[in-house]
This record gives structure tokens, sequence and C-alpha cells, in this order.
């Protein structure tokens, strides 16, 4: 009888490692971003434009495995700060391509001093967080294949 009740402790449920885990990274995250003006939402969608700029939100959306439409919000908001724009393309008027403007690139240099102080307070050495990185890739890979 025991055994079957420790499937539902929720100290060995993957999913609340997982969740607290995320809960925590977001808080440490927090007061970075805040210097940058950003929330972590923002600061995700920020990456992907820093990482290739002019894509759609459709490919943003893709990139952070979010729905377009929790997405739009997010970007209008980084857009009234001057951060992006956001233009309808001309062959589809119903594609909204995203491009960062000057302000948007000049913070890409300020956000650098963000993940040395996010290794930092991780604890772990580079190859250790690698691996973790790889696994949770994995297992992101093989979840994705069941919904």
């Amino acid at each position: 009888m025991k055994d079957s009740c420790d499937a539902l402790l929720l100290n060995n449920q993957l999913c609340f490692a997982l969740h607290s885990t995320s809960l925590l990274m977001t808080k440490v995250y927090k007061p970075l971003l805040q210097a940058l003006g950003l929330t972590y939402p923002q600061y995700l969608a920020m990456m992907v434009l820093w990482e290739k700029d002019g894509l759609t939100v459709g490919e943003i959306s893709n990139r952070l495995l979010t729905d377009p439409g929790s997405l739009t919000p997010l970007l209008k908001r980084l857009e009234a700060e001057g951060l992006l724009s956001r233009t309808r393309s001309r062959a589809d008027e119903r594609v909204v391509v995203v491009e960062l403007t000057e302000a948007g690139r000049a913070l890409r240099d300020k956000a650098m001093d963000v993940p040395p102080c996010i290794f930092g307070a991780s604890g772990l050495q580079m190859e250790q967080l690698q691996k973790l990185q790889a696994d949770l890739l994995q297992l992101r890979r093989n979840l994705q294949g069941s919904v």
C-alpha cells in the first residue's frame, strides 16, 4: 500500500521538480531583467529577435512554444517601449513582421550580463548545466511527440 501512495507524493513528481525550479529560476531572473526594463516573457521574445531579426509573429511563437494570440500583447508592449516595430507583410497582410529598433538592438549589449549571473546562481559547473540542458531538451522533444 505504501508504494502506491509514494507515486502521489509531491516531491516524487518530475512535473513538480520542473515547475518549482522554473518558478525559482524566474525569481532569479527578475531583478536582472528589471534593470533592463523587461519581464521574463519579454526577455525570451527579445532573445529570439536578437538571434534572428525580422521574424513573423508566428515564427517567434513557434520558437517560444507559445500561442501567437498570447504573444501579440507582449509584442505590443515592447513596441510601445520602442524596442521593436511590428508591420504587416506586403505579400500577406495577415502576417505581422517584427523587427528590432536601434534601442532593441542596443539592449542586447546590456543583456550580456544576465547569463553569467544565472550561471553563478545555479551553483553548478558548466558541464553539469550543459548536460541538464541536453536532458531537458530531450525530455521536451519526447513530450512534444506525445501531444
